[in-house]
């Protein structure tokens, strides 16, 4: 199979996306000097080829009232348990990320709350999920990055 190689305009086309996914074609089009249609074939294309893959949104948690970032790690019973803990991880919203992991923990979730009290209980309903031995949580005092731009810019200087 044929691998699909980005060419430069490819990468701003990127670039300018990743920092914002709903900017009309038009405007990229006239950012990079060329035409919408160029923009929208190269789009449909990285689409196509997988590169990407959908669209997402950025809520920003903090004026919503979900300020408290906590980190928890999941030891489960049994490993074997992993796939029905994950399930019913999925059933409480404020888990926003969870990895299976190999290491300390069977399951490293992030977990937005509205203050301490609110964390406290989101962590004992993990704590209550079948199969979960125990936790161990780590409090977020601040998000220092969270970039996506960076990564990208490396793999395209490795192609």
């Amino acid at each position: 199979m044929k691998k699909f190689i980005l060419d430069e305009i490819d990468h701003q086309i990127l670039d300018i996306l990743i920092e914002n996914a709903r900017t009309p074609f038009t405007d990229i089009a006239k950012k990079l000097l060329v035409s919408a249609g160029t923009i929208h074939v190269r789009v449909k294309k990285m689409e196509d080829e997988g590169i990407i893959q959908g669209s997402t949104l950025t809520l920003n948690y903090e004026k919503m009232g979900y300020s408290f970032i906590a980190h928890v790690g999941v030891f489960l019973e049994k490993t074997s348990m992993t796939q029905s803990v994950i399930t019913d991880l999925r059933k409480i919203p404020n888990v926003t990320v969870a990895y299976v992991t190999a290491g300390k923990y069977n399951i490293f979730c992030k977990v937005r709350a509205k203050g301490t009290n609110d964390a406290k209980e989101i962590i004992y309903m993990i704590d209550e999920i079948p199969g979960v031995n125990r936790t161990e949580t780590m409090i977020a005092l601040e998000e220092s990055i969270n970039d996506k731009k960076r990564m990208m810019h490396a793999i395209f200087k490795e192609l």
